[in-house]
C-alpha cells in the first residue's frame, strides 16, 4: 500500500515547497506536483498519472481539499474514481479521510466552499477590472502569443499544430487567433 502525495498550485510564481515538505513529513512517496489551475481537471497530467497508477489499498494525500480541485463535482469524481480502485483520499488540513462517511460529508462541504471561494475571486476580479476601466487605467492582459507571428506563419503555409509547437502555445490559441482574423485553417 502506497501513500501518494499530490501538490498543486495555480500559477508559476507560486511555490509548492510548503505542500511538498508537509507531504514528505507525512511519509508520502511518491509525491506528484504541478502548477495548473484547480478550476477543472484539464491539463492536470500529474493528477491523471496518480489516478492511473493508484491501486487497491493506496492512499492519496493532499494538504488541503482545494489543492485537489476547486470544483465540487471534480473533487467528488476524483473520490469516486479512488473508490472504484479500492483507494482512499486523506486531506491533512483539516484532517479527514474518505475511509469513513464523516470524511466524505466534510469533503463535500469543503469542496463546495472551495468552489464558492473561486466564484468570489472571479467576482472581485471583475469588479476590479470594471473600476480600472472606469478610471481609464485598465489595459487588459498581456498577450502571450504574437498574433502577427501566428498570421505570418499561417500565410507561409505552416499548419496550426506546427505554429503552436514553434511558438510554445496551444493549438487552441492558434485557432482562436486565426478564427478572430477569419483565416482559413484548412488550406495549407
Amino acid at each position: 500500500m502506497a501513500r501518494i502525495g499530490y501538490a498543486r498550485c495555480s500559477s508559476e510564481d507560486q511555490s509548492l515547497d510548503v505542500q511538498i515538505a508537509r507531504l514528505k513529513q507525512e511519509g508520502c512517496q511518491p509525491i506528484r506536483s504541478e502548477k495548473v489551475s484547480g478550476a477543472s481537471r484539464d491539463g492536470r497530467t500529474e493528477l491523471a498519472a496518480i489516478l492511473d497508477f493508484v491501486r487497491e489499498g493506496d492512499e492519496v494525500c493532499v494538504t488541503r481539499a482545494d489543492r485537489l480541485g476547486r470544483d465540487t463535482r471534480d473533487v467528488l469524481n476524483i473520490v469516486h474514481e479512488l473508490d472504484q480502485r479500492g483507494a482512499y483520499l486523506t486531506v491533512l488540513d483539516p484532517h479527514l479521510s474518505t475511509r469513513g462517511e464523516t470524511g466524505r460529508i466534510v469533503l463535500t462541504v469543503l469542496g463546495m466552499v472551495a468552489e464558492m471561494e473561486r466564484r468570489f475571486i472571479r467576482e472581485r476580479q471583475k469588479e476590479g477590472i470594471a473600476q480600472a476601466k472606469e478610471k481609464g487605467i485598465y489595459k487588459g492582459g498581456t498577450r502571450r502569443v504574437s498574433r502577427e507571428r501566428v498570421l505570418a506563419m499561417r500565410q507561409e503555409g505552416v499548419g496550426p499544430a506546427a505554429i503552436a509547437k514553434a511558438l510554445g502555445c496551444s493549438r487552441m490559441q492558434v485557432y482562436r487567433i486565426l478564427n478572430a482574423q477569419g483565416v482559413d485553417q484548412t488550406a495549407a
